[in-house]
């Protein structure tokens, strides 16, 4: 089931806002070019091509619908975007269209969606040029506890694929992937939302899109508010995972 790229760019503040914040990290002259791997629906790749005057960015996404999102929202960026719709865990240089290497990889609230980390910072360390920057930020282990405590109240062992790594898991796979000045820690961030109808748009829209995509059209917004109601309250117990590296 494709993502809804429309709800997801109205529902996404939070993760538009971890992302700003992620994109600080990034040490740019203004002159690079940078593969934005997960751009969603580009609030964050907007950003990013605002601080790169001179070189490009590689919006890739692997939704067709985030990109559609993402393709209206840069168009005033021209030919300084290009689109590139690619799943991380098959990513390799020739899928970049002659840019490769690079000499950035960003990425916000898209790794955990890709299970094997192996294999993913294997493919993003053969697309960067030595020396190139990996600075990103997903979900960590721990992440959205109460989510994943209320969907098992309802009898239902998981709502999604994804893997929520710890720091050293993380530092051990980069290592092995040839990255390094590596950098990974954790820390706990809270979403709260002003409303249940708030909530419960978001879940479906984003932690149980999965598991609604294999239930009938007319049981999944009761099934989200069902998990709304089991949480104890409209907050979301997020844990991100931040990475810093060099290839």
């Amino acid at each position: 089931m494709d993502w809804d790229g429309a709800t997801y760019d109205r529902v996404s503040t939070p993760q538009a806002r971890w992302g700003r914040a992620v994109l600080e990290r990034l040490e740019l002259e203004g002159d690079e070019t940078v593969v934005d791997a997960g751009c969603g629906t580009g609030r964050v790749t907007e950003e990013l091509l605002a601080r790169l005057p001179r070189g490009r960015v590689v919006a890739l996404d692997a939704s067709p619908s985030m990109l559609e999102q993402a393709q209206a929202r840069l168009a005033p960026a021209g030919d300084r975007v290009s689109f590139l719709q690619a799943n991380l865990s098959e990513l390799s240089p020739s899928d970049l269209d002659g840019l490769c290497p690079v000499d950035a990889v960003l990425s916000t609230a898209t790794f955990h969606w890709v299970t094997d980390h192996d294999r993913l910072f294997a493919n993003l360390h053969g697309i960067l040029r030595p020396g190139g920057q990996l600075v990103a930020q997903c979900g960590g282990a721990g992440n959205i506890a109460t989510i994943i405590e209320a969907v098992r109240s309802l009898g239902v062992e998981r709502a999604g694929t994804w893997l929520y790594a710890s720091p050293q898991e993380t530092t051990e796979r980069l290592e092995r992937a040839g990255f390094s000045d590596i950098h990974a820690w954790s820390h706990p961030e809270l979403a709260t939302f002003q409303s249940d109808s708030s909530l419960v748009e978001f879940l479906g829209t984003v932690c149980l899109r999965e598991h609604l995509a294999t239930i009938p059209p007319s049981e999944r917004r009761p099934f989200a508010e069902h998990v709304a109601a089991a949480m104890p309250s409209t907050v979301v117990d997020y844990v991100r995972l931040n990475i810093v590296a060099r290839a």
